[in-house]
């Protein structure tokens, strides 16, 4: 890799944003919004609907995620805001809240094929907790899972967290891993 910068998604860079939508087909199906909406509006909702509100969010102010450049091309994302604007996650009883630190949560990667194994969603995942800590946030959480043919592989894996600097934070009997980075 040569030029690589990560930079949070804010209104100067939804252009940036929205041409590494236009490129990668399986993000905008989704547009990060699957957490972030609650599963009934998530299913209600459309492809547009669904890049609109991911818009609207950037242009709100609103934390919405990094994005990782390559000689000035965007070709990685990462969503990380505060727990509590992911209203799917909220509701999500695997996931439900450990404790009630306030924390800023990891909850989706996604890099172009051609720059996978890399190293560039660790890079992603560093850079987030740098953004979120710069926002004020003094836990960042992630629900990793371990690589495979399971759902929600896109949450990243449990030896990127590892490197990052992140501990295993899973209670007793839960069915899905909680990792925290602590400021």
């Amino acid at each position: 890799m040569t030029s690589l910068s990560l930079l949070p998604v804010t209104c100067e860079r939804l252009s940036d944003l929205a041409r590494f939508s236009e490129q990668h087909g399986k993000f905008r199906y989704c547009s990060c919004m699957r957490w972030r909406m609650r599963s009934t509006d998530f299913g209600r909702s459309t492809k547009a609907s669904r890049v609109a509100a991911l818009e609207s969010s950037v242009l709100g102010g609103e934390p919405t995620g990094v994005l990782a450049y390559l000689d000035g091309e965007p070709v990685g994302w990462c969503s990380v805001a505060p727990r509590e604007s992911y209203h799917g996650l909220e509701r999500y009883g695997a996931l439900a809240r450990i404790d009630d630190q306030p924390v800023w949560a990891v909850v989706c990667f996604f890099v172009d094929r051609r720059f996978r194994r890399r190293g560039l969603t660790l890079a992603l995942l560093k850079a987030a907790v740098a953004y979120a800590h710069s926002e004020g946030a003094k836990i960042v959480e992630g629900y990793p899972v371990i690589p495979g043919p399971r759902l929600y592989t896109y949450m990243g894996s449990p030896s990127t967290f590892r490197s990052a600097g992140f501990r295993d934070v899973t209670p007793p009997g839960a069915t899905r891993s909680f990792m925290r980075y602590f400021f």
